[in-house]
């Protein structure tokens, strides 16, 4: 029992394939977590749906998210480790490796996308509240498995929230990464401009990496792309700051590379806690007959200014490619099988948009004028499309927005569903 918070561990038992409810099956974690003043209260559920994909839930403690103080206010929270993540039958690069082989691997892998998320929270739906619809809010790629909830089993939902996630129904990997190089050439640009010395320290360390074999403290060599995949962390509203700071420290007196930035880089790059980010973070955007075949490091030729040699250096964002599952450790279980899903051509539909063009379901949405990962423009055009949505476009906020607002973009998006804003 936490003194904030009221709280109760489920566990359930679900098939890994919802189509064939006889055969294997995964353990799923839930926490439900409720005002102990209201705790013994009828109250409503919300579920949350954590972004990613490959993220588990918040752990409730007395720096969680504002947004779950005010969600508490009125409702009783279930925070869900998606499969894969958390205490759901965790996918590791140590699980990973156990695999007989990559076929079988990618075929396991293949249970792990947004549908089945849905069919899981429906199963857990009906063992917690029976017939009674719940809502939902969904962060980021929350709000991914919003759209394919709402598109199979709206019955189940009374309303929904999203921020900073409403996906193309029809996009395509090749779609969303020509979007999503020139927002963040334009993000690192913003950087130097705020912090003028990152550019020219950049550069020095690229140099260092290209000169020498620099090696982390896992063994991990070192790269200039490696190095560039820190500003993944550019569209968060301390995002800034946290990749200013870490180079700030960068260097030692002797103008190598400090101990405390190799230790930093090595765990903000390695995807030790969540190798389901990286391995199935194209595959949101399969559908239909084309396989995703490395979108995002096919989309690096079409933008020169990304090259390693270019000045300023550029940092990539929120793309995966090939040379990560042969030189990151933590991924290096996965790179054979993460070839087979590139090449995967038979995705099922995730989306399905004549339903979601009649939905009934109140859905309010916000979405962040300058998101480094979700294209608003492919947002509103999706918001167009659904019937029953309501939406709120601001600058205000980064992609975190629902954090770094406190509970005030929750509490909004709760007035604009039941119509009070």
């Amino acid at each position: 029992m936490n003194p904030a918070y009221a709280t109760v561990d489920h566990t359930f038992t679900v098939p890994l394939d919802h189509r064939a409810p006889d055969g294997p099956t995964i353990e799923l974690f839930a926490r439900e977590v409720a005002d102990p003043s209201r705790a013994g209260e009828e109250l409503p559920w919300l579920l949350y749906l954590q972004g990613g994909p490959g993220g588990k839930s918040p752990r409730p403690s007395a720096g969680s998210p504002g947004w779950l103080a005010q969600a508490l206010t009125t409702h009783r929270v279930l925070l869900l480790d998606q499969r894969g993540t958390g205490r759901s039958t965790p996918v590791t690069a140590r699980s990973a490796a156990r695999f007989a082989s990559p076929d079988r691997l990618a075929g396991y892998l293949a249970h792990f996308r947004a549908d089945a998320i849905v069919a899981d929270a429906e199963l857990i739906r009906r063992q917690l509240c029976g017939d009674t619809p719940w809502e939902t809010l969904g962060q980021s790629y929350g709000g991914f498995i919003t759209l394919t909830y709402l598109s199979r089993a709206p019955e189940g939902l009374r309303a929904c929230y999203v921020t900073g996630g409403l996906p193309g129904l029809d996009a395509t990997a090749d779609d969303v990464y020509a979007h999503t190089y020139p927002r963040v050439r334009d993000r690192v640009l913003d950087l130097y401009a705020r912090y003028p010395e990152d550019a020219p320290r950049l550069r020095k360390i690229a140099d260092l990496l290209a000169a020498g074999d620099v090696r982390l403290p896992n063994g991990d060599r070192l790269t200039p792309h490696r190095l560039r995949t820190l500003g993944l962390a550019l569209g968060m509203g301390d995002g800034f700051e946290r990749v200013h700071w870490l180079l700030d420290e960068s260097l030692d007196a002797d103008g190598e590379l400090s101990d405390t930035f190799l230790h930093q880089v090595m765990n903000l790059t390695g995807f030790t806690d969540n190798p389901l980010f990286a391995v199935m973070q194209e595959t949101l955007y399969g559908q239909g007959s084309g396989p995703t075949d490395w979108a995002a490091a096919r989309a690096l030729a079409a933008f020169p200014e990304f090259a390693e040699d270019a000045d300023p250096l550029l940092l990539t964002g929120e793309m995966m490619y090939p040379w990560m599952f042969r030189e990151i450790a933590g991924l290096r279980p996965f790179a054979d099988a993460a070839d087979l899903l590139a090449a995967r051509v038979d995705w099922p539909p995730l989306y399905d948009p004549s339903r979601l063009a009649a939905n009934e379901v109140p859905l309010a949405a916000i979405v962040y004028h300058d998101d480094m990962y979700v294209d608003a423009g492919i947002s509103l055009r999706t918001a167009r499309r659904i019937g029953a949505a309501r939406v709120w476009v601001t600058n205000e906020w980064e992609h975190d927005g629902v954090v770094a607002s406190g509970g005030r973009v929750l509490a909004r998006l709760m007035d604009l569903a039941a119509g009070r804003a």
